[in-house]
């Protein structure tokens, strides 16, 4: 990445959940008080998802917390956010969820150039037995780390 970034927030929980075909960097739309509270670290993207409705792209169940000194200017915690993307890749999005198990996953929230950014995943959802197959892949690779640093 270009310029000065910062990671505010990260879906742990998406790459052990989904296979993650493709990534997109975009902006979101928010209100002053937003700003303010996600500089201070107050957002959660756990179980948050973006969807496509009437050419452009939501992300739904992102919670940034209320800023304290916000009074009568805070917005509802969890409502639905524009993403700024561009025609071409909102296109290429709908072309993607399209298709049988794809889903479009936030993966981190950061500030570049005093911008907020969202990092959006493609992926496609995980079985049991392929996320039972990562945990063994990487224990094995720490066990492997281990023996060689003896």
């Amino acid at each position: 990445m270009d310029g000065k970034f910062r990671t505010i927030a990260r879906n742990k929980k998406a790459r052990h959940d989904y296979f993650i075909e493709e990534t997109y960097e975009t902006g979101i739309v928010l209100v002053g008080t937003e700003v303010k509270s996600i500089r201070q670290g107050k957002i959660n993207l756990k179980d948050c998802y973006a969807n496509i409705k009437n050419g452009e792209v939501f992300v739904y169940n992102l919670h940034i917390s209320p800023y304290e000194q916000g009074n009568i200017y805070n917005v509802d915690p969890v409502r639905p956010r524009k993403l700024l993307l561009n025609k071409r890749e909102i296109r290429k999005l709908i072309g993607y969820i399209t298709q049988q198990g794809y889903s479009l996953i936030p993966l981190s929230v950061y500030m570049k150039n005093g911008l907020v950014k969202l990092e959006l995943s493609v992926a496609k959802g995980k079985k049991l037995y392929d996320k039972r197959h990562d945990i063994a892949k990487r224990d094995a690779e720490r066990r492997m780390q281990r023996a060689k640093s003896l």
